[in-house]
């Protein structure tokens, strides 16, 4: 596919662009995309489109500065463990050991409600074929929740039905299963 612009060498760069609903695609070759200014290619060192400059403009950081300064939180908290900072977790895109997690907790739960739409926790998903047990003992357990709730609320009629399902589910799950 020949550049949109130029019209004379390939299309390396592949851009689209949505703005309420109306969608845009550029096909253009680096340097017409330079040139444009749509899709700005700093920050790596080759000139090239960098994974942890993408994924930092997602979870809102800043690019760093000569300083070594950005705009999340405090940069001078670093992990007792392996001495990372959180500026180079914004830079380099990955901590410097587990233990990092813990130090930076406060600042990564935002970030990660922001990108995960207001969760915290991975639930994730069990394959149909081989987890149809675990499918199961997790379905139990939240009807027990329910069930303790309904009984707190004191709604006993609902609560007799829970009672009656939950006492299904565990028979069947007993009988190997299914």
């Amino acid at each position: 596919m020949l550049c949109q612009e130029c019209k004379q060498r390939d299309a390396t760069v592949h851009f689209t662009k949505i703005i309420n609903s109306d969608k845009t695609e550029f096909h253009l070759c680096e340097n017409c995309a330079r040139e444009k200014g749509d899709f700005m290619m700093k920050g790596a060192e080759g000139g090239g489109l960098s994974f942890h400059n993408l994924l930092g403009g997602l979870l809102g950081f800043e690019q760093p500065t000569m300083s070594g300064r950005s705009g999340q939180g405090s940069t001078h908290q670093r992990c007792p463990n392996c001495g990372f900072s959180f500026q180079q977790f914004a830079q380099y895109g990955r901590f410097g050991c587990a233990e990092c997690y813990t130090s930076f907790a406060s600042q990564l739960e935002p970030m990660i409600r922001r990108v995960h739409g207001g969760a915290t926790t991975h639930t994730g998903k069990v394959p149909q074929r081989t987890g149809g047990l675990i499918k199961k003992r997790k379905e139990l357990q939240a009807m027990r929740n329910e069930l303790q709730q309904k009984i707190q609320q004191e709604q006993f009629e609902e609560a007799a039905v829970l009672r009656d399902r939950i006492r299904e589910l565990e028979t069947s799950l007993e009988q190997g299963g299914k």
